[in-house]
């Protein structure tokens, strides 16, 4: 069986944006806006690429692999490995991110969400569509 990588929040990393620009800029990821409204905590998934977010506004908290809560708040960054088991937390009010990808790809194609079970093997995590109501 494959080992999966883990998920790291590292808190008070950054203070500004330009701090986190340029932490982008020297790891080599490609950034890019994500402003997360009230959403639902999801459950645990993987995807295929490799991300670093930073938050920027607001607070949230991350699920880690054994499904406990990682609180993240501005000034955070989340290094998540492609593979790495997570759930992104509820969010109650606003949360604005700068997520960065390894490589350049479609959002919504690097951010799909693939099944646990299913690891290495990239079958698509099926979502209770009450989530969402």
């Amino acid at each position: 069986m494959a080992v999966q990588p883990t998920l790291q929040v590292e808190h008070g990393y950054f203070s500004t944006r330009d701090e986190a620009m340029r932490d982008m800029i020297e790891t080599g990821y490609w950034p890019t806006t994500y402003v997360s409204h009230a959403s639902p905590e999801l459950p645990l998934h993987w995807h295929q690429a490799d991300v670093m977010g930073y938050v920027v506004e607001g607070e949230t908290y991350v699920l880690d692999e054994r499904g406990d809560r990682q609180p993240m708040r501005k000034g955070d960054r989340l290094t998540l490995p492609a593979g790495a088991l997570h759930g992104e937390g509820e969010v109650t009010d606003q949360v604005i991110y700068l997520v960065a990808l390894k490589v350049p790809e479609n959002f919504a194609d690097a951010f799909r969400l693939y099944d646990p079970a299913a690891y290495p093997e990239p079958r698509l995590l099926e979502l209770d569509p009450s989530l969402f109501r």
